[in-house]
């Protein structure tokens, strides 16, 4: 009975991930549609292994050196190095986690201009998919499962559990991410709205688009993001509003002065936007209506592009308050290093970046926690050696695969590693 019900999942997981591999093939347009729809997938996956789980008598058991948690740029910079380095790392992609495809942030964007090596632009989906690949052929296990609960308090090894599994490692990388906080305002969501049509929620990433270029812009939000945010999207547009439903800012003094002096900026006190629409020739942005919270007047604002810059949610709620915080919920990284309240865990990437939240940032901070979970692991093994002296070298004999080694390349073969 067991087999059976394992087989029956294990049918569905796969037709289910095919479809939701689509995701990577769409057009730039049909992008939200797709994740609409894996969105809808993951809910009735999650429901029918719920009532699964109870007829099941155990779960699978898997160890490994190293686990990483997490589908983004991070996750995956940290996956190559780990494997180039022949530790065999296992990431947990996450299912739908937090409501977004594997992949994180970066599957809801269209297309992606300021990563490096893409002379052309690239689809967000297309950029998470290469990285998936290379992280499979340096050989990493990947599994599209969602950690849902960890032991980290009683250290190394750490435990953890999916829906089907339950995990082992000496060592463990966070690199879950940080989602944009939204509203839920008619209009702007990926069903049946206008979000990559117009609306974003990250002006560097989307603002130089030729959507909005000479175009008029809104903002929403009134702290210090709204505010960077306003600055930078006033080099390309023709006017860009803040749209704030109080009659005071959040933002630091500096950043209001900055705002407020720019001519292309104008701050639209106490509004709220009721609702987008959209132009009449085409199925992008056209605008919002707006209403006045103090005499209750409802008007509509023509715009070309809408940003929400309300702040980010880390996916941190999973941990449990077992890793410290910020005020905010962000990990708690130590000072040039991603090293973690606990011994052997690291976090990477936007779950411990409140400031940069870029996708080259976070493939950074991948490779700093490969680095680092190589030296964790290699004094754990020799207790009492140093994996790197005090210049950051590697120590003679490792194998790193880092600065001035060699490490391992897809077939085995020794490959140059750049310095």
């Amino acid at each position: 009975m067991q087999s059976l019900l394992g087989t029956k999942q294990q049918q569905v997981s796969t037709r289910a991930a095919a479809r939701c591999a689509a995701v990577y093939d769409r057009p730039a347009g049909r992008l939200g549609f797709s994740l609409a729809k894996c969105r809808l997938l993951g809910s009735a996956l999650q429901s029918r292994a719920a009532r699964l789980r109870p007829l099941q008598s155990a779960l699978q058991e898997i160890s490994a050196d190293v686990v990483i948690i997490g589908g983004g740029p991070a996750a995956h910079a940290a996956a190559v190095y780990l494997g180039r380095a022949e530790l065999e790392p296992i990431l947990f992609e996450g299912w739908m986690a937090n409501g977004i495809a594997p992949g994180g942030q970066l599957t809801t964007t269209t297309y992606v201009e300021n990563f490096p090596g893409f002379p052309e632009p690239i689809l967000g989906g297309d950029l998470c998919d290469r990285f998936r690949q290379q992280s499979l052929t340096y050989g990493t296990k990947i599994y599209t499962e969602t950690v849902t609960k960890l032991d980290l308090l009683g250290g190394s090894p750490f435990k953890m559990w999916t829906d089907s599994k339950a995990i082992t490692a000496n060592a463990v990388i966070i690199a879950t991410g940080a989602a944009a906080k939204r509203l839920k305002i008619p209009g702007t969501d990926e069903e049946t709205g206008f979000w990559n049509k117009g609306i974003s929620a990250c002006a560097v990433c989307d603002g130089s688009s030729p959507l909005f270029r000479n175009q008029p812009v809104g903002v929403i939000g009134g702290g210090d993001s709204a505010m960077e945010e306003a600055g930078f999207l006033a080099r390309y547009a023709s006017k860009v509003y803040v749209i704030h439903r109080f009659d005071y800012l959040e933002a630091s003094k500096v950043m209001q002065k900055r705002a407020r002096a720019n001519p292309k900026i104008e701050i639209v006190w106490h509004h709220e936007v009721l609702e987008a629409y959209g132009k009449e020739d085409d199925d992008c942005l056209g605008g919002v209506v707006l209403r006045d919270n103090q005499t209750g007047k409802v008007r509509k604002l023509p715009l070309s592009g809408l940003f929400f810059a309300i702040g980010h949610a880390p996916a941190t709620k999973f941990l449990g308050g077992q890793l410290e915080l910020d005020e905010y919920g962000y990990i708690v990284t130590a000072p040039d290093s991603t090293a973690t309240s606990i011994k052997g865990v690291f976090a990477a990437g936007d779950v411990q970046d409140r400031k940069w939240r870029q996708a080259i940032t976070a493939a950074g901070s991948g490779c700093m926690a490969a680095l680092e979970v190589e030296r964790y692991l290699a004094e754990k093994e020799n207790p009492g050696s140093r994996s790197f002296d005090d210049g950051g070298e590697v120590a003679p004999g490792a194998n790193w695969g880092s600065s001035g080694t060699a490490a391992a390349g897809p077939s085995g073969q020794q490959v140059a590693v750049a310095s």
